[in-house]
């Protein structure tokens, strides 16, 4: 009888540890789902963004990304531990942000291509969105393409 209740015990014992292991495990891939379901919401976010609005600024001084049309305008503000676009959040710390226009880095006025780097809690992901201009950005803009 004392020996059933030694290896029950014991028994029990390994459930719990093997239980307790799991939920770790089960944890930690709700954490990265999270954290890669940010990533995703903030890539959708500026490809719909950079498409849609044809004139797009970086502001260096502010850390903003302004996208314009005729009558309408949006906001991408870069904090330390997130990037706000009007009422949405993305609570995403970056480690590298870049910002190309026409191919060539650069470090403000407008862009056409912005390169992100999320910081080791997100694995370290880069995203890359762009847009493609066509001839009437550059003759509304007085930009040459070479």
């Amino acid at each position: 009888m004392i020996v059933v209740l030694i290896i029950t015990s014991i028994v029990i014992g390994m459930a719990f540890s093997v239980l307790s292991l799991v939920q770790n495990h089960m944890s930690g891939i709700k954490n990265n789902f999270t954290n890669n379901t940010e990533l995703n919401k903030l890539e959708q976010s500026l490809c719909l963004d950079l498409n849609r609005y044809p004139k797009i600024e970086y502001n260096e001084l502010e850390n903003t990304i302004s996208l314009k049309t005729e009558i309408d305008s949006i906001t991408y503000q870069f904090n330390e531990n997130n990037i706000i676009k009007e009422t949405d959040t993305f609570n995403i710390q970056l480690v590298d942000k870049q910002f190309f226009f026409n191919g060539n880095k650069v470090n403000h006025g407008i862009i056409d291509a912005v390169k992100l780097e999320a910081s080791k809690v997100f694995q370290n992901q880069k995203l890359f969105i762009f847009k493609e201009n066509d001839a009437t950005f550059f003759v509304n803009n007085g930009i040459s393409n070479r």
